[in-house]
């Protein structure tokens, strides 16, 4: 459960018309809509009939759109050959800061030297719930996708039922499984002096210390200070640039993975191949 859900947008007023994937008749010649708290006018040109629109933010032009309906990703940027499959994905692309190439371009060096690291090790763990969360599965591979640690866990504590109806692990499917004071060893062995990716780092990092605080051996901390962190979701954001405006920082992006800790880890990796243009 490491999979951080985007922000919630802001709610839109009863009377905005919105953009579905496969429908834009709806859309008007003039109209508002509000994106991470800020108001942007669409204005459809007279002299086109296309499904074409400027959008202005605070009397200032953003950008032209194009809809192409009967494609996934319909929301052309004019003059680009970019395109986003929402409306709102494609006005935080227009919002993008003038630092962006330069953000761009570090995320993707950042990528390849973690790719050319042949020490690097991809690392997802699955857990009870998403507050004082007890690991429930860890998996870690390496750059090439080979399997290093693939483990259920018995956490010794309930499992939160939304947590199961995502990955599916209930407290008979762990009944038998090593606690991670069992598996603490072997995963101090695979971890240690390694460069170790996840996606949302912080989320993971916060579940093995609780887990060894559980376990009361603070000394085998040090192993997590000779390991090299990195965190991917924030190059990610970065490098895919959709700005919110509320937060005054990139967007961050779901994996797209699944609720099984290897699949994450192979998503997560994919993630960084696609940062660095592989």
């Amino acid at each position: 459960m490491t999979d951080m859900p985007n922000p919630p947008s802001a709610p839109q007023p009863a009377s905005e018309p919105t953009a579905s994937a496969h429908d834009t008749t709806r859309l008007k010649h003039l109209f508002h809509r509000t994106i991470d708290t800020t108001s942007v006018l669409f204005v459809r040109p007279s002299d086109t009939e296309r499904p074409t629109w400027v959008a202005y933010q605070q009397h200032e032009y953003l950008g032209t759109l194009h809809a192409q309906p009967d494609v996934d990703e319909k929301w052309h940027l004019q003059g680009t050959h970019e395109r986003h499959q929402g409306l709102d994905d494609a006005i935080r692309a227009l919002r993008r800061p003038p630092s962006w190439a330069r953000d761009c371009e570090r995320a993707r060096r950042w990528a390849c030297t973690l790719l050319d690291d042949p020490q690097l090790l991809i690392l997802d763990i699955q857990t009870t719930d998403l507050h004082d969360a007890r690991a429930l599965q860890i998996g870690v591979i390496d750059r090439a996708e080979h399997v290093i640690v693939n483990e259920l866990i018995n956490p010794q504590a309930p499992i939160a039922p939304a947590a199961t109806a995502l990955h599916g692990i209930t407290q008979s499917t762990v009944a038998n499984a090593p606690t991670f004071a069992d598996l603490q060893p072997r995963l101090r062995q695979a971890l240690q002096g390694h460069r170790c990716l996840a996606y949302n780092l912080d989320f993971d990092k916060d579940v093995i210390e609780r887990e060894l605080r559980r376990a009361g051996a603070p000394p085998t901390y040090q192993w997590l200070a000779r390991t090299r962190w990195e965190d991917a979701m924030h190059p990610y954001a970065a490098w895919k640039g959709l700005w919110a405006t509320h937060r005054r920082g990139y967007r961050f992006q779901r994996l797209n993975g699944s609720y099984d800790a290897v699949k994450n880890c192979q998503a997560a990796l994919q993630t960084v191949r696609r940062v660095a243009g592989y």
